[in-house]
C-alpha cells in the first residue's frame, strides 16, 4: 500500500487554508498536517516532514500577505528550496462569533435558538468536510430549517443603538455604512481575536459596531474561536468561519461582516524542489524546466494561451555607489563617507520593459525590503506564462542579462573583495530567483485531478 502524502497547512482545523487544502488535497488520501504558523509550514516543506504546504498569499480586499511574501525572500537562507506549484481560491464571508450579552437572558436564549435552527454557517463549495461529523449534522439542520425564523429573530436582537455607521470624523465626515447588523448587543464585548489579515476585511463593521474595542493578532481565524470558546468571562469574540463556529460550538453574534461581498483569498501550494528540477540545462529556470502543475513538457500548447498560466519570481535591482551632493536623488538609500548608494537610474522601468518586449503580461508586483540596505527592495513579479514556454524563457535570460549589465558598471561591486565581495557576487546570482509555475486555479475543471496528477 502507497503511503499517504502529508499535507502541511496554517490550522488548526477550521481555518481558512485547512479549506483550501481540502479542496486542493482529498483527505481520505491524504495525511492534514495542522501548524501553527506559516512559517511552520515552510519548514516543514523544506525538511521534507511534508510533501506539499498550503499558504494564504493574498486577498481580494487587503491585499497581499506579507508574512508569506517575507518567508519567500528568505533572508535567512533558510527556505532554499521551496517553490509553488499550484493555488486554490477560497470565498472568505467572517462572522464574529462569540457569547451573547448575558445581562438580556431572554434575548440571548432566542438568539441560541435561532443560531441553533439557521442558515448561520456558509461553507466554501470547494471544502471538504466529511471529516467533521459534527458539522455535517449542522448543515443537515441547516436544510430543514426556516430561514425565516432566523432573520425574524435575527432583526429583533438588534442592539437599539446600533446605526450602522461608522463614527464621522474630520477626515471621514461620511464614513461607509456597514454591510452586516449584529444579531445581539456587543456592548459586553471587551476583547476581540484574529487573523491579522482578518481586521483588514472587516474595516467597515469594526467601526460601525466595534470602535475602539481591544484587538489581539493570533495566528489564524480558527484558533480564534478556539480562544473565544475557552473564555468564561463571555466579553471576548472572533472573527472567524461559520465552520468555526459550530467545530468549537460558540455562537453568532454577526455573520458576513467582511466589507465585500466577493471577499476572496488566494492559497498557493508549496512544494520541495527536486533533483530532478535541476537536471534542466536551461538557465532561465533556475533549475525547474517544467511547471510542477503540469505533467507535460512543453509542446508549444502554453504559445498563445499564457493566461491558463502563472509564474513568479523574485527580482532585486543592484545597488550602485556615487559621490554624495546635495542634487543626490531621493532614491538613495545609504550615504557615509562622501559616497551615496542607490539604485541606477531608470533600472527598474528597464527590467519590467523585457517581459513588455516578450509580450508577457504581468498580473501583480510587491516590494519588500530587501535586506542589503535601507530603502532598498525585492520584488515579488508575477506573469502569465511558465517555464518552458520559450517567451518566458528567452524573457527571464534577458533579464538576468540586462541586471547584470547594470551589476557590470557598479563601482561598489568590482572594488570588493575577499568575503564581502563573495557575498556580493551571490547575490548577483539571486538577483533574479524562480519561485515556479503552476495552472491558473481559474481555469481548472478539476482542481484536485489535475495537481493529484503532476505531482
Amino acid at each position: 500500500m502507497q503511503p499517504r502524502e502529508e499535507i502541511a497547512y496554517l490550522g488548526p482545523n477550521a481555518s481558512y487554508t485547512h479549506q483550501a487544502a481540502t479542496s486542493a488535497f482529498d483527505p481520505e488520501h491524504h495525511t492534514l498536517l495542522p501548524q501553527t504558523s506559516i512559517e511552520g509550514v515552510f519548514a516543514a516543506v523544506q525538511s521534507g516532514s511534508a510533501t506539499y504546504g498550503v499558504v494564504p498569499f493574498e486577498n481580494s480586499t487587503n491585499g497581499s500577505v506579507v508574512f508569506t511574501l517575507d518567508l519567500f525572500a528568505d533572508q535567512s537562507k533558510k527556505y532554499p528550496d521551496i517553490i509553488v506549484c499550484g493555488e486554490r481560491y477560497v470565498e472568505v464571508h467572517h462572522c464574529l462569533l462569540g457569547h451573547p450579552a448575558p445581562a438580556n437572558t431572554a434575548a440571548s436564549e432566542a438568539y441560541s435558538t435561532s443560531t441553533n435552527n439557521s442558515s448561520g454557517i456558509t461553507v466554501n463549495h470547494a471544502s471538504s468536510i466529511d471529516d467533521f461529523p459534527e458539522i455535517v449534522h449542522h448543515v443537515r439542520e441547516i436544510n430543514n430549517s426556516n430561514s425565516a425564523d432566523r432573520i425574524t429573530a435575527g432583526l429583533s436582537l438588534r442592539s437599539p443603538s446600533s446605526s450602522g455607521h461608522a463614527t464621522p470624523i474630520p477626515s471621514d465626515p461620511h464614513p461607509s455604512k456597514s454591510r452586516s447588523q449584529p444579531l445581539t448587543s456587543l456592548s459586553h464585548i471587551r476583547k476581540i481575536y484574529s487573523h491579522p489579515q482578518a481586521w483588514g476585511q472587516c474595516k467597515t463593521f469594526l467601526s460601525c459596531h466595534l470602535k475602539g474595542v481591544e484587538r489581539q493578532d493570533v495566528t489564524s481565524t480558527s484558533r480564534a474561536a478556539e480562544l473565544v470558546a475557552e473564555d468564561a468571562s463571555g466579553t471576548t469574540a472572533a472573527i472567524s468561519s461559520g465552520i468555526a463556529a459550530s467545530l468549537h460550538k460558540v455562537d453568532f453574534l454577526a455573520r458576513d461582516i467582511e466589507d465585500e461581498q466577493d471577499n476572496c483569498t488566494r492559497f498557493l501550494i508549496l512544494r520541495r524542489r527536486k533533483k530532478s528540477d535541476d537536471s534542466s540545462s536551461s538557465s532561465a529556470s533556475d533549475g525547474l524546466a517544467t511547471s510542477s502543475s503540469s505533467s507535460t513538457t512543453n509542446n508549444g500548447e502554453g504559445e498563445g494561451n499564457g493566461n491558463r498560466y502563472k509564474s513568479l519570481i523574485t527580482m532585486t535591482l543592484p545597488l550602485i555607489s556615487s559621490p554624495l551632493s546635495s542634487n543626490s536623488p531621493a532614491t538613495t538609500t545609504t550615504a557615509s563617507k562622501g559616497t551615496a548608494t542607490t539604485t541606477p537610474i531608470g533600472a527598474l522601468v528597464d527590467a519590467l520593459a523585457v517581459f513588455k518586449h516578450h509580450s508577457i503580461n504581468l498580473t501583480s508586483i510587491n516590494p519588500r525590503p530587501s535586506g542589503e540596505a535601507p530603502w532598498h527592495y525585492i520584488f515579488f513579479v508575477e506573469f502569465q506564462g511558465r517555464v518552458g514556454d520559450r517567451e518566458v524563457d528567452e524573457a527571464l535570460r534577458e533579464l538576468r542579462g540586462t541586471l547584470g549589465t547594470m551589476t557590470s558598471t557598479s563601482s561598489s561591486t568590482t572594488s570588493r573583495t575577499g568575503k564581502e565581495g563573495e557575498e556580493e557576487r551571490e547575490r548577483e546570482q539571486e538577483r533574479v530567483k524562480f519561485l515556479g509555475s503552476w495552472e491558473n486555479a481559474l481555469f481548472l475543471s478539476s482542481p484536485s485531478a489535475s495537481l493529484s496528477s503532476s505531482s
